[in-house]
């Protein structure tokens, strides 16, 4: 089984991310079929553990990689097979199935253009911007239970997604995404919720979803979150923190610290959200830079974007410990400031902002 599953050795990790940083693997195997991910979970079982990767644009390796198979999912596809209804293969390009449905006129995932990464991990995050979650459109996920190593359909009412969670993300290694199925709407209309992306359809009276999808491009590509090699900015796996959610005591705390620290000089000047359920979201991007932490911050071989404060970049000569040593900087610099701890966004493999 070994020979026919092709399996590399040291092989490096760095360049299959966005990042550009990490270790090697011991083993590497492609993927391009269920079948080769089985038998390569099979060969792995009593060998060594396994990671999945897919487009490496929301993961941070360690610098000494990965002590085991890292599974590198390539499976191709994406099938119609209804008005709206769209299944989609784990390793197709995310981007690519927005533009794929913007051009068919069916709605729902129009804003989440640009974001890099397969389609497999997008149920992991419940990937979102904008206004829009994959949570809003998924109907089901197809996936291998890596604890029985049977195939399951889950529904999207069974996903638990939450915000940038799911039960993928609360059971890490269970199921390994092999394809999603999206139901979207047909000719519907497009989502215009945030006041950043209204702003910039202003002078467009009804945009067309392909319109949105375009505008979102040109928001991300001037905070340097649309992948682009000759942007020094866009190393990076996007936000690296996700914004804080916090209960009403705990929020009433934060107000109170920005403005006992004269960082505002009302509570009513600090940006929020109140959540459906009573909490508090606050936008993490504005928490570390009143804290401190400046755009184009750069700490040895890596840094804070120039752009936008919530993207962390590899500038070209650094590794993963100067990326965690800057992370745990900023996390700890807004928690002594606003008592909020803020909490990474992409899966850590091998590193822990935690000593």
């Amino acid at each position: 089984m070994r020979s026919t599953l092709d399996i590399q050795t040291d092989v490096s990790l760095a360049p299959l991310t966005t990042l550009g940083l990490g270790g090697p693997a011991r083993y590497f195997v492609r993927a391009s079929s269920v079948e080769t991910i089985e038998a390569a979970l099979d060969w792995a079982n009593d060998r060594c553990p396994a990671l999945v990767l897919g487009g490496g644009s929301n993961l941070v390796i360690g610098d000494a990689g990965f002590d085991g198979l890292v599974l590198k999912v390539e499976l191709r596809g994406l099938w119609e097979t209804g008005p709206g209804a769209l299944t989609v293969a784990a390793g197709e390009p995310w981007d690519a199935v927005v533009v794929y449905a913007t051009e068919r006129s069916w709605a729902g995932i129009e804003c989440l253009a640009g974001i890099p990464g397969s389609t497999g991990a997008t149920p992991i995050q419940n990937v979102g911007a904008y206004g829009q979650e994959v949570a809003q459109v998924i109907e089901h996920v197809e996936a291998i239970d890596r604890t029985t190593g049977s195939r399951v359909t889950i529904p999207g009412a069974d996903c638990g997604f939450g915000y940038r969670d799911s039960r993928f993300k609360r059971e890490p290694g269970r199921h390994l995404v092999t394809a999603v199925k999206f139901q979207l709407r047909p000719d519907g209309a497009p989502t215009i919720a945030y006041r950043e992306l209204a702003s910039a359809l202003e002078t467009v009276p009804s945009p067309t979803l392909t319109q949105v999808r375009e505008a979102v491009l040109r928001l991300r590509r001037r905070k340097s979150m649309v992948l682009d090699p000759n942007d020094p900015d866009a190393r990076s796996v996007g936000s690296f923190f996700t914004n804080p959610i916090v209960d009403a005591a705990a929020a009433q705390s934060l107000l109170c610290a920005a403005v006992d620290a004269g960082i505002v000089d009302t509570q009513d000047q600090v940006p929020r959200w109140l959540m459906d359920d009573g909490r508090v979201k606050f936008p993490a991007a504005w928490l570390i830079e009143r804290a401190g932490i400046s755009k184009g911050t750069v700490h040895e071989g890596v840094g804070v974007s120039s752009k936008h404060t919530l993207a962390l970049i590899h500038r070209g000569d650094g590794t993963t410990a100067q990326l965690v040593t800057l992370a745990r900087r900023i996390r700890d610099r807004v928690v002594e400031t606003f008592g909020v701890r803020l909490h990474p966004e992409p899966n850590l493999v091998g590193v822990s902002l935690d000593p």
